[in-house]
């Protein structure tokens, strides 16, 4: 583990939580919860106006997916932070540096994957972090597919969403 990693999750794991939005997939249900005042957070109304919405960070998984099926991995290898995690659906390593990430999206990509998400649960941290997770199937080009849980954390940088944190395990039953 590289320095600062953990101490950056831990932080990012205790936030308080300000907001969360669950979707399921296919149902168009939701269900929204926020604190009643601002005043049991902590925050203002001027902090609650800053942060994203769920929709906007429900969109950075559209846009990797849509980077994904682009085929070219160096659109992929970009969502992630330059100290990104990627722990992935289909390989044992653990991948901390945009080689080690790239190294893995080549072998997943030439299967042609296609991301769908089942189910996710959309926790806005700050105006700067969220975490989306939940369940999503990957079709691959052959015609199978793979139904894995995830989590995403997210951190905005420089004005832009990154991935700081990908864990994605296939489902372990069938």
């Amino acid at each position: 583990m590289r320095s600062g990693q953990f101490g950056r999750f831990r932080l990012a794991a205790g936030a308080v939580v300000l907001t969360a939005v669950t979707v399921v997939a296919g149902t168009g249900a939701s269900a929204f919860s926020s604190p009643s005042a601002p005043a049991e957070t902590g925050a203002s109304s001027t902090e609650a106006r800053l942060l994203p919405t769920a929709r906007e960070i429900r969109a950075q998984f559209d846009s990797w997916n849509h980077d994904l099926v682009s085929g070219d991995v160096n659109k992929v290898v970009r969502h992630y932070a330059h100290d990104a995690v990627l722990l992935p659906t289909l390989s044992n390593k653990v991948r901390t540096t945009h080689e080690g990430i790239k190294d893995y999206f080549v072998e997943f990509m030439a299967k042609k994957p296609t991301g769908k998400i089942l189910e996710t649960h959309v926790v806005l941290q700050s105006d700067h972090s969220a975490v989306d997770a939940g369940v999503y199937r990957f079709t691959f080009g052959d015609g199978t597919f793979t139904d894995a849980r995830f989590t995403f954390v997210y951190e905005k940088r420089h004005g832009h969403w990154m991935i700081i944190n990908h864990h994605s395990s296939k489902m372990p039953q069938g």
